[in-house]
């Protein structure tokens, strides 16, 4: 039987008047801001060379939705929030993401997304992580003098049985490795790998394919490789040394480092009886491991504070100051966490839940890729303005998630933003800036 009556919700009544809500106001948005991501996608021309590498095995003559329609819709679906490919089944009827991915009737179901998943192939995964460099190399309008190459991997999370999902000892649960490369604020590698190897399994193949290419671009520049002590391989120095990269990395305190550094620890604590207050105190001493051919640099931190002492160690060969090293070089690698935070917990890149692996590197990509849309937003067009180091959360907040009625007809597509919405200068600075460039 047809239901005619659409049902209404009735609130408290308001100064005598009746409250009421009812889903009858046509078609609404709450992601007015969407085309914001589909500027600054085609000023990268992101998803259409992502596209590219895909292989189609559907019949030609039977396709209704093309890969770079789904890929967009994924993509941009990641970066407003939308973590779930079940969330496709209604959001594919908003016409504010239809027009975002240049589409006039419904986009692809959430199984046909999930199909697209599926077709993944190795040299896919491979050719995406190659143009995510290349869209790297474009963002430099001249050839830079030093690249830091920032490398940390992190656990993700698994709740059932997926291939290469193992149990890992410090992290105490189930999980995948996955491994990123950052360059400042620029995602370059985002690679899964299974829990059960060691920390930097791979990374040496990864920063060499790096520093081929980057040398291919920019011939002079300085590269610097930093990572924390999961990094500390004899067979990574050696390599950087044979060709020239820098390093600074963090290195475990043992036996043998703090006998050499005993002065320098002594100090600390003979300071920290005298005075009361924390003393941190900077040297540095050459030392070799027993598989190392040679003796490194070390730059020693001696700190003493009220729980005792809290040595710590890095190995470099880089020359200056050991404390500038320490404090302006090393820790500054600790930012590098904040993007995995949010590439994890603003952009579901740990939504890994598919049974086959492929896929769910497909899905780490996927928000790499959301990621280096709203990093170039926030690059290029939120520079000097209250946004410029913002969260990904907090940009899609701030300047996506906006209340609008979409009209559209044969000759134009209209957008009507809310009137009440408070960073209206703001998102027209930001449009401007993408449609001008």
């Amino acid at each position: 039987m047809t239901v005619c009556t659409i049902p209404k919700v009735e609130y408290t009544r308001y100064k005598r008047r009746k409250v009421e809500a009812q889903f009858i106001g046509g078609d609404i948005t709450s992601d007015g801001g969407v085309m914001l991501l589909r500027e600054v996608d085609k000023k990268l021309n992101l998803t259409e060379r992502i596209a590219s590498v895909f292989k189609d095995p559907r019949c030609k003559n039977k396709i209704q939705h093309d890969l770079l329609a789904m890929l967009r819709q994924r993509v941009y679906s990641i970066a407003l929030g939308y973590e779930d490919l079940n969330d496709h089944d209604t959001l594919r009827k908003d016409k504010a993401v239809q027009t975002a991915v240049e589409r006039d009737s419904d986009l692809a179901s959430a199984s046909t997304l999930c199909r697209f998943e599926n077709w993944t192939d190795p040299k896919a995964v491979r050719d995406i992580s190659r143009m995510q460099v290349e869209v790297f190399i474009e963002s430099f309008k001249s050839a830079p003098v030093e690249l830091i190459l920032d490398f940390d991997g992190t656990d993700d999370p698994v709740h059932g049985d997926q291939l290469g999902a193992y149990f890992h000892g410090y992290y105490d649960h189930h999980c995948f490795l996955p491994l990123y490369v950052f360059c400042g604020q620029k995602l370059l590698v985002s690679y899964l790998r299974p829990s059960n190897i060691d920390d930097a399994k791979h990374s040496w193949a990864i920063l060499s394919l790096l520093v081929k290419r980057l040398r291919q671009a920019w011939p002079d520049v300085h590269i610097i490789f930093r990572g924390d002590s999961g990094f500390c391989r004899h067979k990574m120095f050696n390599w950087c040394e044979r060709n020239n990269v820098s390093y600074i990395v963090g290195i475990a305190k043992n036996k043998r480092l703090n006998k050499q550094a005993q002065e320098l620890h002594q100090e600390a604590r003979s300071q920290f009886k005298r005075t009361g207050e924390k003393q941190r105190l900077f040297g540095e001493i050459f030392y070799a491991a027993q598989t190392w051919n040679h003796r490194r640099r070390i730059i020693v931190k001696a700190e003493h504070n009220s729980k005792g002492e809290n040595p710590r160690y890095v190995v470099t060969n880089l020359n200056g100051k050991p404390q500038e090293l320490y404090d302006k070089l090393y820790c500054t690698r600790g930012e590098m966490e904040n993007r995995i935070k949010e590439q994890q917990m603003c952009l579901f890149a740990d939504r890994t839940s598919c049974m086959n692996w492929l896929p769910n590197q497909l899905r780490l990509m996927l928000s790499s890729l959301a990621y280096t849309l709203i990093e170039a937003i926030r690059s290029f067009a939120l520079v000097g303005t209250e946004l410029a180091r913002a969260r990904c959360d907090t940009i899609r907040l701030k300047l996506f998630k906006i209340g609008a009625v979409i009209i559209r007809n044969t000759r134009r597509v209209r957008f009507f933003l809310s009137s009440a919405y408070p960073k209206q200068q703001l998102f027209r600075l930001v449009s401007n800036r993408l449609i001008t460039a």
